[in-house]
């Protein structure tokens, strides 16, 4: 039984291998045929970027049971870190304009860059957990929404713009237009996270959402397993932050509002709470939907009547329908909290096609009888 459901596995993991490389592959020869401002390219790096926080997320959320809403602030410290620590010496006369070029006179290379960016937000992280991840629920949730808000405030404020340029723009970093930086980054991090939920760490997140009596009566440290599960959840939401800065090509604070946590959110409901791989869905069908696919609604050519019907924002009405829609019949969201596997999609091919299977059967008797 174990030998079967291993080598199951094993082959899941070889084709989901196999499929990375033909899409890696892919979007490689898009880059040489189409245009660099193809839609499609930003539909990709944004929804790469997206789908590592809303991971990010899941595991706080889905895989540990704890409902935060500060993805946004720890975002804001992963962009800012790394655009204060790679703007160039020569540049930052112009950048910091206002604060005599800044306080801060050298750069680190990209790599170190979006750690330390995952690594400032891990920081901040940990001292908000010490007395918030001892609330519950809702709780819980207005207290981290309330540290994103007073952060970027902060952030903004003239006082410290020696170091963040105040309410200015952050610009003039290192960027990359190719999307398959965005894919690498994102593709190494999210498979370190699955490599953490599958772990012994990863099982006592579960245990501590399912039942936090019976997993401290098993000897599991709430205390110390919810602070690392916030700590590496808000790691990965900083280097997401740092490629949001990216791709942005200039950062500012009054970005990261509130809304953009219920995006996430909204992503990792409609992808499956405690789905990796529907986190990953999710969030391309978002940007897809949002940032493209209805984007011909906004026009006003289309209107054949006096009553204005389409106009620029009504794809963000219809885009709402959808997504009502999707939560509607699908309340646990596109995978619930199953992953997507090969196995499970020939089974789901053969529920949906029930004479394909009788056929075979039929053809494999017959070629039997026939020897």
């Amino acid at each position: 039984m174990n030998t079967a459901i291993n080598s199951k596995k094993h082959k899941d993991y070889i084709i989901g291998f196999g499929l990375l490389i033909l899409l890696l592959g892919t979007i490689t020869v898009l880059e040489q045929i189409l245009p660099r401002t193809s839609m499609i390219f930003t539909v990709l790096k944004k929804g790469a970027i997206y789908a590592l926080v809303a991971v990010s997320m899941n595991l706080l959320n889905g895989f540990t049971g704890l409902f935060s809403l500060g993805q946004a602030g720890f975002m804001l410290l992963g962009a800012y870190t790394y655009a204060i620590f790679t703007i160039p010496v020569a540049a930052r006369p112009q950048v910091y304009q206002y604060f005599d070029g800044g306080i801060i006179q050298f750069t680190i290379p990209v790599a170190a860059a979006l750690i330390l960016s995952g690594l400032v937000a891990a920081f901040f992280a940990y001292l908000i957990g010490l007395p918030v991840l001892h609330l519950k629920s809702d709780y819980l949730a207005i207290a981290t929404l309330g540290f994103a808000e007073i952060l970027r405030a902060i952030f903004q404020w003239d006082k410290i713009g020696v170091i963040t340029n105040g309410s200015n723009l952050l610009k003039k970093y290192p960027v990359f237009k190719s999307c398959l930086f965005y894919f690498a980054v994102a593709i190494i991090c999210i498979t370190l996270i699955v490599l953490l939920i599958n772990s012994t760490y990863g099982r006592a997140f579960k245990a501590i959402r399912d039942d936090e009596v019976a997993a401290e009566a098993m000897g599991i440290n709430l205390a110390k397993h919810k602070q690392l599960s916030f700590v590496i959840s808000s790691f990965f939401a900083g280097i997401s932050g740092a490629l949001l800065a990216i791709f942005q090509t200039t950062i500012q604070a009054k970005q990261f509002t509130s809304a953009m946590t219920y995006e996430i959110l909204l992503i990792v409901v409609i992808g499956g709470i405690g789905s990796i791989t529907g986190s990953c869905i999710s969030s391309f069908l978002f940007i897809a939907c949002s940032e493209w696919l209805l984007r011909f609604l906004d026009d006003a050519k289309l209107n054949f009547s006096s009553v204005q019907i389409f106009r620029p924002g009504f794809r963000k009405v219809v885009f709402a329908i959808v997504i009502m829609a999707i939560v509607l019949f699908y309340q646990k969201g596109i995978m619930g909290d199953k992953e997507f596997s090969f196995s499970r999609f020939t089974q789901s091919v053969k529920k949906l096609f029930p004479g394909f299977k009788k056929a075979k059967v039929i053809k494999s008797k017959s070629e039997g009888a026939a020897e």
